[in-house]
């Protein structure tokens, strides 16, 4: 039984009354006058102790909880989670959705359809299932956006007890992305690695076994032979080299950079650096940049990488029109953005290679890249790059006309500066 604060005023006004009449019997006097103090003191209680609710729920409703009672609420709990969860009721509405999935779907919101958001046929499937009575589900789908994603749905029950079928389900939901790039890298590694490596390899064992045999004594030949074969293994080190370059960069291509790089300096330090060999090829690069520095939100180390493959390229393979022009700009385009342009004035590329230019090791010309140096990797790289850095790559060409490639990349304006 539980007493209410009216309650336990009466009880005691009740007992003081006894007490006092006990005391007062005891001495004779007691009389009228007792009884009508006992009534008004009872009346009083009850007059200035009117709330009759059990006392357990008046403290709780304050803000006094009883020490038994649960002092965190779900969604404290699930916005400490690290990974996105979503409850949904039997109908698929949202109920609650921890900041992590807020962050992995900003347009979902509660009371509404989970299904209007997700729209992975495996997840609605597994939901289905779940809320149909069946055990936990697991569910692996892609988010697709700006770039896209490999994501695992955990879909579990909420049982309360109360029936056969449950109240409705939590989704816990991983990124897979990381891991699903590394299993792919691991098997073009292996694959690209193991096919443009057996040629220079090839060359090397042929020239060792000749230099072991019959050139053996041969002086010319060994001079000849050893040119040859250092050139064949610095391919393969620039080969590898780029390999890892490119894993690295599928790694982390889901996740953006944050740094506030200055491009105009970036290029003309990357073309300073450049000057040698501009100067051996017989090219002159001309830079034009913006009259304001301009920024955008990057990594400085992989922005390099994009500048040197545009520009190197456009000196190795444009030699022929012997200057090659770089530009800086800024323009609107949906928005502020940052554009470089690179320039040759080569024998240019045939439309048909332009759709592929990108892919790895694809080469419009195998012979003419690979006597120039090139893994084939060089476009693949700045591909990857831009996408990571939310921008666009595009490549205009006609033979014998040269080519132009256009890097746009989202434009950034630091505190305190004017736009």
């Amino acid at each position: 039984m539980e007493l209410s604060s009216r309650g336990i005023a009466l009880r005691a006004a009740l007992l003081a009354a006894a007490i006092l009449g006990l005391v007062e019997m005891l001495n004779g006097s007691f009389g009228w006058a007792t009884l009508a103090g006992a009534a008004l003191s009872a009346l009083l209680a009850a007059a200035l102790f009117r709330d009759s609710r059990p006392l357990r729920k008046r403290l709780a409703v304050g803000g006094v909880k009883p020490a038994s009672a649960s002092a965190v609420s779900p969604a404290v709990l699930l916005a400490a989670l690290p990974d996105p969860v979503v409850l949904i009721d039997r109908r698929g509405v949202v109920l609650n959705v921890n900041p992590a999935g807020r962050a992995l779907f900003p347009l979902l919101v509660e009371a509404r359809p989970l299904a209007f958001i997700v729209r992975a046929p495996a997840v609605l499937d597994g939901i289905e299932t779940v809320l149909r009575g069946g055990g936990a589900v697991q569910a692996e789908f892609r988010e697709h956006g700006s770039v896209e994603r490999t994501l695992e749905a955990h879909i579990a029950p909420l049982l309360t007890g109360q029936g056969p079928l449950p109240e409705g389900a939590v989704l816990l939901i991983r990124d897979l992305t990381s891991a699903r790039r590394l299993e792919h890298m691991r098997v073009d590694f292996v694959a690209n690695a193991s096919h443009e490596l057996r040629t220079p390899l090839a060359s090397l064992i042929g020239f060792i076994e000749t230099l072991q045999g019959p050139a053996r004594n041969d002086e010319n030949a060994r001079e000849r032979f050893l040119v040859i074969m250092r050139d064949q293994a610095r391919r393969m080190s620039r080969l590898i080299d780029d390999l890892l370059s490119l894993s690295r960069i599928e790694m982390n291509l889901h996740v953006p950079p944050s740094d506030t790089v200055e491009v105009g300096l970036l290029v003309r330090h990357m073309i300073e650096t450049l000057a040698p060999l501009a100067q051996e090829r017989g090219v002159t690069v001309a830079l034009e940049l913006a009259p304001m520095p301009v920024y955008v939100t990057g990594d400085r180390d992989e922005l390099l990488r994009v500048v040197e493959n545009l520009v190197e390229n456009a000196i190795k393979y444009g030699q022929k029109g012997q200057r090659v022009d770089v530009s800086v700009t800024k323009r609107k385009a949906g928005g502020e953005e940052v554009v470089i342009e690179v320039r040759d004035y080569g024998p240019g590329v045939a439309p048909e290679h332009l759709p592929r230019l990108t892919e790895r090791f694809y080469r419009a010309d195998v012979a003419e890249s690979r006597e120039k140096g090139g893994t084939g990797l060089g476009l693949a790289i700045v591909k990857h790059i831009v996408n990571r850095h939310r921008g666009r790559l595009d490549i205009e060409s006609r033979s014998g006309e040269g080519a132009m490639f256009r890097v746009s990349l989202p434009r950034v304006v630091p505190a305190g500066e004017d736009t």
